[in-house]
């Protein structure tokens, strides 16, 4: 079979990308072959998605379970650079969609294809994500999207399905897209596009309602070098260690977060988030770097992790500029090692203790009681030296008419 009879397809089982496998081979002439990808999304058995893609009529089904693969490889590089996009939520969607793109360029090599195809949309962020990562890791590949480019809109998927026969479940009403993976959950159109309309209940599913939340946990998470290993003593893989949050950090509550976003193409879009488990492993690690990590080294890393988040947001996990700033946060954590202690309740995760055998904290420079080793002749000097160029600017203001009109004291 020539390379130009065959495009593999991104396969999530849906409506629309399994209608995309006939439309597909109807438009172009050439075989499907779909790629499913488990990233710890929850929902159906990857055996059953790899039936109904044949079903469907697709040649060949690839199906990866990429659930320790993507929690070790890109949720615990999201965590080392405490990744948060417009500095409010983790890279739920972004981080996904490299890893995704890796087994499609995979695919597309095993079964002798030069197109490769995704389920986006014209507007959105992903398809950036998927064409840019899938032209990095192989350039001599072309891209094809059918919603946007062979125009398969929803009304036309659902007849299509139904006047074929496909093995797949129609409906003209559904209020949300939904993107989810073991990180976290994104939720988006319906009514939330309207700026004014609060939540309801039935949005969430991966956290209870904060209001009414059980007796506090108190949770204890042992870092080495950025990475969780233990939860509460127990040793856990980056997998386990995220599952175990999202059970008991979702059962306070913790990690909704509603967002009016930037998108890539020039459009804000209201995204409603769910993430318990990253959002309390991100606040559990950002304060064992105060701990560990020195002052200069700190600060310059939060200018870093912003900009490392707006590349993977933006699909650009595959860019130079993206390698060279994850060596640098790699960096960052070789003494990133100790214990968090939090306290789980109510939405919030708030850490009541820290202890780190490399932690920068001395108690006896610390203490204002005895034992105190801090020398504090050496504060005037200190203060003369880092005020004086502010002192010799106001000494020129002044000689110039320019300083700040002082208030007069009332000695009356």
């Amino acid at each position: 079979m020539s390379a130009n009879n065959r495009v593999v397809l991104a396969y999530s089982g849906g409506l629309d990308t399994s209608v995309a496998i006939g439309w597909i081979a109807e438009q172009t002439g050439a075989e499907v072959v779909t790629v499913s990808v488990d990233c710890g999304q929850g929902g159906e058995d990857l055996e059953v998605i790899r039936q109904r893609a044949i079903d469907c009529g697709a040649v060949e089904a690839y199906i990866a379970d990429a659930k320790d693969e993507f929690a070790e490889e890109y949720c615990m590089l999201d965590l080392q650079a405490n990744g948060l996009y417009m500095d409010a939520y983790p890279l739920v969607s972004a981080l996904s969609r490299p890893l995704i793109v890796k087994h499609l360029v995979t695919a597309a090599r095993q079964f002798d294809a030069s197109v490769v195809a995704h389920g986006c949309t014209g507007k959105g962020n992903d398809q950036v994500r998927f064409e840019n990562g899938i032209t990095s890791l192989a350039p001599d590949v072309a891209c094809l999207s059918p919603v946007r480019d062979l125009a398969l809109t929803r009304e036309f998927a659902i007849n299509y399905a139904n006047k074929h026969n496909l093995p797949i479940e129609t409906t003209h009403h559904n209020p949300f897209s939904i993107d989810q993976n073991v990180w976290g959950r994104a939720i988006e159109t319906g009514f939330l596009e309207d700026l004014w309309n609060a939540p309801t209940k039935d949005v969430y599913n991966y956290t209870d309602d904060p209001t009414y939340p059980p007796l506090p946990d108190e949770v204890v998470i042992s870092f080495e070098k950025g990475i969780p290993v233990a939860i509460d003593g127990v040793k856990v893989t980056p997998l386990e260690a995220i599952v175990e949050m999202n059970r008991r950090a979702g059962a306070q509550g913790i990690g909704r977060i509603d967002i009016v976003e930037d998108r890539m193409v020039g459009i804000k879009s209201r995204e409603i988030y769910e993430a318990p488990g990253a959002m309390a492993l991100i606040e559990a690690h950002k304060e064992l770097e105060r701990v560990t990590m020195d002052r200069e080294q700190a600060r310059y890393k939060q200018r870093i992790a912003l900009r490392w988040s707006e590349l993977v947001y933006e699909g650009q996990w595959f860019s130079p500029l993206k390698r060279s700033l994850d060596a640098f946060i790699r960096d960052t954590q070789e003494y990133v090692t100790g214990d968090i202690r939090m306290v789980l309740h109510g939405g919030r995760a708030v850490v009541t203790g820290r202890k780190s055998e490399t932690s920068l904290y001395d108690f006896n420079l610390a203490t204002y009681d005895e034992g105190d080793s801090f020398d504090q002749s050496y504060a005037k000097g200190f203060i003369e030296i880092t005020g004086l160029t502010s002192k010799l600017a106001a000494a020129r203001d002044v000689k110039f008419g320019k300083g700040e009109a002082m208030p007069k004291l009332n000695l009356s």
